[in-house]
């Protein structure tokens, strides 16, 4: 019976290392599929950063990308739409942060083209960070001249017609946390430009690819584009109602999805 039961350890420690080696080769695909179309279509990415008026080229061909992502990574989008955007209007689009490919999801789940406002430490990525450093709208969360320079940036593009997109948790939360609280920033752009906040809901990324290295499968990832939440009339006081209104929607999405 001893001997049975150390042959079942031995066996499940071989069934972890297997796992362990696939997740391992699963993270490397992940990097190679981020870097493969950006090499592929270089020439043409560096075309269509030469002007900011042509940024509507360059996020499609970012939607490319993240699609090939996607497709290559055996993730399955499932996209549902409460209300749809308008193509010729600016929004405020938001999420919950939980995974590698939120990134992807995102530009694969709205149309309409938008610029993200993202951590600086991004830039840092090889060939990636590149192009997001001179696409995306950087920001240093522990500079508060940083801070208000996001400010300036999103105005301009806004004006140029262009949507913002923000996780408002401002990093990505501990594996236990469900939804962490969300900064202000987001908030108060979206009052000061009266632009809808658009709250999206990713169920299942952190199942499927969260920062955990030994961890994540192929599948189904549902979104859920909720109703838009309008700004019209809304001062800088309302910032925090609109903050709270906000994460409402998607942590009653996340915790319903759950039961």
């Amino acid at each position: 019976m001893l001997k049975y039961n150390q042959n079942i350890i031995v066996f499940l420690n071989s069934m972890n290392i297997f796992k362990n080696i696939a997740w391992t080769f699963y993270r490397i695909w992940f990097y190679i599929l981020v870097g493969l179309p950006i090499l592929l279509m270089l020439p043409i990415l560096l075309f269509s950063i030469l002007k900011e008026s042509w940024y509507p080229f360059f996020f499609k061909l970012a939607r490319f990308w993240a699609k090939f992502i996607l497709v290559g990574m055996g993730f399955k989008p499932f996209i549902n739409r409460e209300e749809i955007p308008n193509k010729n209007k600016s929004y405020m689009f938001i999420a919950n942060h939980t995974s590698m490919a939120d990134i992807m999801l995102m530009l694969v789940s709205v149309k309409n083209p938008f610029v993200f406002v993202g951590k600086k430490e991004l830039a840092k990525i090889p060939l990636f960070g590149f192009f997001y450093k001179r696409t995306c709208i950087l920001v240093d969360r522990s500079s508060a001249k940083s801070r208000q320079a996001v400010f300036l940036r999103a105005q301009k593009r806004l004006k140029a017609g262009l949507s913002i997109c923000i996780f408002p948790e401002g990093g990505v939360p501990h594996e236990n946390i469900e939804l962490d609280t969300f900064k202000d920033g987001a908030f108060r752009l979206a009052i000061n430009h009266q632009i809808p906040i658009v709250p999206i809901t990713f169920l299942d990324n952190k199942k499927r690819f969260s920062y955990t290295f030994f961890s994540g499968s192929p599948g189904i990832m549902r979104v859920i584009i909720h109703k838009f939440i309008t700004t019209n009339g809304l001062t800088i006081n309302d910032t925090k109602k609109l903050n709270d209104l906000s994460r409402l929607v998607i942590l009653q999405q996340l915790q319903g999805f759950k039961k």
